[in-house]
C-alpha cells in the first residue's frame, strides 16, 4: 500500500509572508488534497534573534485570506495562536527536549560531534582560507576530540556546538522531481552546526527530525534548499530512516528575470492584499508562476487547481511574475464577484482618497449610492487600489482637461448647443433613472441631427472631463440630476 501523502509548509516567524513563500504554500496545499493527504503547518523558530513578533498571527490571516487551511499544525483559535493534529508540538521552540534525545544518537553513533572552537578562531581560520583562494568551512580542529572528553568538557560548562560529522570522500545522492538527480561529494560539504550554543538546533537538524517524526512523505520546498539537502540525506542516513520525496520549486523572477527584490519589487502577500487583489485572482496567477497546465486553459478555481495539478509539471527554470498576466487574471474575478464583496473593499480605498468618510460608511443610502458606483467601475478595474482614480469622476465637482481629445470634444462648435438640449430634458425630469439616457440621447440626435462621437463625446466630456469611460446610462443614474446640472453649469465656464 502507498504511503500516505503527508507535506508541510514550514516558515520561520521573521516578518511578512513572502509571495513566494505563499506559492510554496499553495503548491504543498493543492499536492496534499490532490492526493487525498495532509497538508501541515509547521513554524520553525530555532533562530530566536530573528523572531518578530506577531509574525505567526500575521502569516496565519494571510492563509485565510488566502483560503489555504491546513489539516494540522498552527491555527487561530478565539484570537490567539493554537495547534491542533497528532504530531505536535507543531512550533520548533516547544520541540527542544525531542531534538536533545536525537542528538544524543547521532553523538553515539560518531556521526556528530563538539565543537569548542571561538568565534575569533573561527573568523581568523576563514580569513586565511580566503587568503588562500579557498572556500571557507570549517576545519575540523575538534573531530578528534573523543566523546568522553567532550560530555566533560561541555557539563563543566565551556561554550559549544554540535557538529555533523561527514565521512571523508563520500558521495551522497538524492532524486528530486523538478531537479533530477543530485549527487554531491562530502569534501565538498562543510560540518554543519546542528545544535547552536543557546541550545537551540539549526534548521538542518530540525527539519530533518520533525518530517521524520510527522511523517512527511513530500518535501517541496524553495531551490535555495537543494545545495542543504545532501546534509539532509546523510542525517536520514544516519538514523536508518527512510528520506521523503524532495521536490525544489524554481524561484519567482521579475521581468528582467532576476530573483524578486524588497527593494525593487512587491514581494508581500500583504502588499497585494492592500491594493485589493482578490485571494481568488492572485492565486490562480501564482499556480501558474512555476507550474503549467496540460492545457491552454489560464482560469481556475481552487477547486479546479487541486484537479489538474502534478508535481511532474512543475517548471525546472524560474517563472516570471508578469504583473500584467496578474491584472488580467484579477481582472476576470472582479468582473464576477459578488458586488457586496467589492464594495467593502473599494470602501478603505474611497476613505484613503479622501472621498467618504468611515462615518458615511453607516448611512445606507451613501452605501446603496457607492454600490453604484463600484458596479459602473468594476469592468474598468485589474484592482481595487485602481477605483481611486477611477472614481474621482463621481466625487470631484470640478476636473481639469488634460487630454487632448477632451479638449477637442469640449470645443467642438455644437457643445453650447448640445448642452442646452440636454440640460432641458434633465431639469425636466424628477430622477435619472436607466431609461433617460436611452431616450434623451435618441431625442437630442433627431432635435439636433448630431449622431455617434459628434452628440456623445461633447456631452460625456462636459459630465466627467473624458471622452473615454463607462456606460453612459449608468454613468448618468449614478451622478444623479443634481450632479449632473452642475457639471453641465461646470462645462459652460470652459467653453
Amino acid at each position: 500500500m502507498d504511503k500516505r501523502v503527508r507535506v508541510r509548509f514550514a516558515p520561520s516567524p521573521t516578518g511578512f509572508v513572502h509571495i513566494g513563500s505563499l506559492r510554496t504554500a499553495l503548491y504543498n496545499y493543492l499536492f496534499a488534497k490532490k492526493m487525498q493527504g495532509d497538508y501541515i503547518l509547521r513554524i520553525e523558530d530555532t533562530d530566536q534573534t530573528r523572531f518578530v513578533k506577531g509574525a505567526i498571527e500575521n502569516m496565519l490571516e494571510i492563509f485565510d485570506w488566502a483560503h489555504i487551511h491546513n489539516d494540522e499544525g498552527v491555527i487561530m483559535r478565539d484570537g490567539f495562536v493554537a495547534q491542533h493534529g497528532p504530531a505536535g508540538p507543531y512550533i520548533q521552540s516547544e520541540r527542544l527536549d525531542i531534538y536533545r534525545q536525537y542528538i544524543d544518537q547521532l553523538l553515539e553513533k560518531d556521526c556528530a560531534y563538539y565543537c569548542f572552537c571561538s568565534r575569533d578562531r573561527l573568523s581568523l581560520v576563514k580569513e586565511q582560507q580566503m587568503a588562500k583562494g579557498e572556500t571557507p568551512r570549517y576545519d575540523g580542529h575538534c573531530r578528534a576530540i573523543s566523546l568522553s572528553e567532550a560530555r566533560q568538557r561541555a557539563a563543566s560548562g565551556e561554550a559549544h556546538v554540535i557538529r555533523l560529522k561527514f565521512p571523508e570522500n563520500l558521495d551522497i545522492s538524492f532524486d528530486d522531481i523538478v531537479k533530477g538527480r543530485v549527487t554531491v561529494n562530502t569534501s565538498d560539504l562543510d560540518d554543519q552546526v546542528l545544535m547552536k550554543t543557546d541550545g537551540f538546533p539549526t534548521y538542518h537538524f530540525a527539519v530533518v527530525i520533525d518530517d521524520h517524526l510527522m511523517a512527511i512523505s513530500h518535501v517541496i520546498r524553495g531551490e535555495e534548499w537543494v545545495t542543504s539537502t545532501p546534509k539532509h540525506v546523510f542525517l536520514y542516513q544516519a538514523f536508518g530512516w527512510e528520506a521523503p520525496q524532495f521536490v525544489h520549486l524554481p524561484n519567482i523572477l521579475n521581468r528582467e528575470r532576476k530573483k524578486l527584490s524588497k527593494r525593487q519589487d512587491d514581494v508581500a502577500a500583504s502588499d497585494f492584499r492592500a491594493k485589493g487583489y482578490l485571494p481568488q485572482g492572485l492565486i490562480n496567477f501564482l499556480a501558474l508562476v512555476g507550474w503549467s497546465p496540460d492545457s491552454e486553459q489560464e482560469l481556475f478555481t481552487m477547486e479546479e487547481l487541486i484537479e489538474h495539478f502534478s508535481l511532474e509539471r512543475i517548471s525546472k527554470s524560474g517563472g516570471i511574475f508578469d504583473v500584467d498576466k496578474l491584472n488580467f487574471i484579477n481582472s476576470h474575478y472582479i468582473k464576477t464577484e459578488d458586488i457586496d464583496v467589492l464594495t467593502e473593499l473599494a470602501i478603505p480605498q474611497l476613505i484613503e482618497a479622501g472621498y467618504i468618510t468611515s462615518e458615511e460608511i453607516h448611512d445606507p443610502q451613501k452605501m446603496d449610492w457607492i454600490k453604484g458606483v463600484v458596479t459602473l467601475l468594476r469592468d474598468r478595474l485589474s484592482h481595487m487600489s485602481q477605483i481611486k482614480q477611477e472614481a474621482g469622476i463621481f466625487f470631484k465637482a470640478t476636473y481639469e482637461l488634460n487630454d487632448e481629445e477632451a479638449i477637442a470634444a469640449m470645443r467642438a462648435p455644437q457643445t453650447g448647443i448640445l448642452l442646452d438640449a440636454f440640460e432641458k430634458r434633465a431639469r425636466a425630469v424628477d430622477v435619472i433613472n436607466d431609461d433617460f439616457g436611452k431616450t434623451t440621447f435618441k431625442e437630442i440626435q433627431a432635435e439636433t441631427g448630431f449622431k455617434g462621437k459628434d452628440l456623445y463625446m461633447p456631452i460625456r466630456t462636459a459630465l466627467i472631463g473624458e471622452v473615454h469611460g463607462p456606460d453612459m446610462g449608468l454613468t448618468l443614474k449614478v451622478l444623479g440630476k443634481e450632479n449632473v446640472l452642475a457639471r453641465i453649469a461646470y462645462a459652460r465656464t470652459l467653453l
